[in-house]
């Protein structure tokens, strides 16, 4: 299999990712698709970003998440040179709970 993400295979499952409706439906399908820790993980992950985002240091992230130094600054890199998908996401969130 390719190392890139940007696979026939990554793009169908996205695809069917897109067409869950609602929080509860995201839950029965990564709950049957994905083991609890790599869900956990991905979790880790996104609350890793919104903290460095909200600006906490290493040591107040790792203590709020239990993250590794070493997966804080894999999320902190990306953060900062990635696809900018994180603020993407934040944004959203942000505006729908204006709402």
């Amino acid at each position: 299999m390719e190392k890139t993400i940007r696979t026939q295979f990554v793009k169908e499952f996205l695809e069917a990712v897109l067409t869950l409706e609602s929080v509860d439906e995201c839950m029965d399908f990564f709950e049957d698709v994905c083991t609890v820790k790599e869900v956990q993980s991905i979790a880790q992950r996104f609350a890793v970003a919104k903290l460095l985002k909200d600006g906490k240091t290493y040591a107040e992230v790792a203590n709020e998440t239990g993250a590794s130094t070493a997966t804080i600054s894999r999320v902190n890199r990306s953060l900062n040179y990635g696809n900018a998908s994180y603020d993407k996401v934040f944004a959203r969130l942000e505006e729908k709970n204006k709402a």
